[in-house]
């Protein structure tokens, strides 16, 4: 059970805290990425990557999808507070798993694929 009962300011903070983290050259090429909190994932939002719950969803085109004359379409990172707050019992862990799920979204807009991230996941807790 929760021994804190975090805020969506406090979410909000974790989020500008983990953005301030962020090497300088990954946050320039967010561009006009709008980043929100909500609570709960919709349906359709759901659906529309065939989970049955997200931390965070990213919504847009891939930097390295845009096209030769670099236009871009508004893109937008979704963070979604109750799945975060109820799976993590700390401020610690609430944190860390806010910050880890900024920076996957971030890594979508860049063109990192899941598959690709789980790799350089299992590379760097194997050490390789």
């Amino acid at each position: 059970m929760l021994s804190f009962e975090p805020s969506d300011t406090d979410i909000e903070d974790l989020v500008f805290d983990a953005l301030d983290r962020l090497p300088s050259p990954f946050r320039e090429q967010l561009g006009s990425v709008a980043i929100v909190v909500e609570d709960e994932a919709s349906p359709e939002q759901l659906a529309s990557v065939g989970a049955r719950g997200l931390y965070g969803l990213y919504q847009g085109v891939p930097r390295t999808a845009w096209g030769a004359d670099q236009v871009q379409l508004p893109s937008k990172i979704t963070i979604f507070r109750g799945p975060l707050v109820r799976a993590n019992h700390s401020p610690e862990r609430l944190a860390a798993a806010v910050a880890e799920t900024v920076y996957h979204e971030i890594a979508h807009h860049l063109g990192i694929s899941d598959a690709r991230l789980h790799e350089l996941a299992d590379d760097r807790s194997t050490g390789g």
